[in-house]
């Protein structure tokens, strides 16, 4: 058997799930009529989103659980790899959105797709919904469903997509309260942040690897490097990228004291590969240069 089941098309998903094609763009998919299968590793080609109504085991990514419970949404960009290949059978469950590029090209949904950061989301980031979300979920499945039934009009494509697209609203809205309730799964990450970033510049890391990244961070804080960032701004209301900046410019301050070093050593200690740049980056948040500053103070 294949190492990766490949799924090009919307068709193939649904006749994979014995489901019915009512749209070669898009589709609900009713998960409980397929057959029991054999766990392997899947990729899509398409936009999916998982809705998982039951606690059930059937869902992994790379090899690790996917952090669901009753009532959790998974989504995954064209592209991604999901599962593994094992050799027990088992039922999948619950409902699954899946929607072509090919439907949202040239839309407004298409243009604004960069907006629903967590189809890049990973292991342990899943949404998990209360039960009035859930309802207003379904609500939204059933009007997307109720549109695939009917025979295709000129409102077709419309009111489709403005039904894909608040429910992407929603998920948005229901992602920044998980931010805030999920303190046991979010504690600390803030601090966490702070102290890798204070542990990166006290060491030789700057000059060895340069600045301190975003997706560096999140790597090393076991997060997806969207999930981090969407985190660190709902936190702090500041970009993580803009975030590091300004941490990367109190540290600097405190070795333009170090009256020893020139302006250069400074930089290159911070991990800036050119002078020139700490002093643009310098006089950019700060307001004056490097030398400015260590002249004032």
């Amino acid at each position: 058997m294949e190492d990766i089941i490949n799924f090009n098309t919307i068709a193939e998903y649904n006749a994979f799930n014995n489901n019915e094609k009512l749209h070669p763009l898009v589709s609900i998919v009713n998960l409980d009529k397929a057959d029991p299968r054999q766990a392997r590793r899947l990729r899509y080609s398409f936009y999916t989103v998982f809705f998982k109504q039951i606690k059930c085991g059937d869902l992994r990514y790379g090899l690790k659980n996917y952090d669901y419970e009753e009532g959790t949404l998974i989504f995954l960009a064209p592209g991604q790899v999901i599962g593994e290949n094992r050799e027990e059978y088992y039922q999948p469950q619950g409902i699954a959105l899946v929607f072509h590029p090919d439907l949202i090209h040239g839309t407004a949904l298409g243009k604004s797709m960069n907006n629903y950061t967590f189809f890049s989301y990973a292991v342990n980031e899943a949404l998990h919904l209360s039960e009035r979300e859930r309802k207003i979920i379904l609500d939204c499945f059933d009007k997307i469903e109720f549109e695939l039934e009917r025979s295709i009009d000129k409102h077709s494509k419309k009111l489709i997509l403005a039904n894909i697209k608040l429910f992407l609203d929603y998920c948005i809205r229901f992602y920044d309260r998980q931010f805030i309730t999920r303190d046991s799964a979010n504690s600390g990450i803030l601090e966490r942040f702070e102290k890798l970033l204070n542990d990166y510049f006290h060491s030789d890391y700057p000059r060895q690897n340069g600045l301190p990244t975003v997706a560096y961070c999140a790597e090393q804080l076991q997060l997806s490097a969207n999930y981090f960032g969407d985190l660190i701004k709902k936190e702090t209301g500041r970009p993580a990228q803009e975030y590091i900046q300004g941490k990367t410019m109190d540290i600097a301050k405190e070795k333009l004291f170090d009256y020893h070093k020139s302006i250069s050593e400074v930089a290159y200690d911070m991990g800036f590969r050119y002078p020139q740049h700490f002093t643009r980056l310098f006089k950019q948040k700060v307001g004056i240069s490097p030398n400015e500053y260590r002249m004032q103070n």
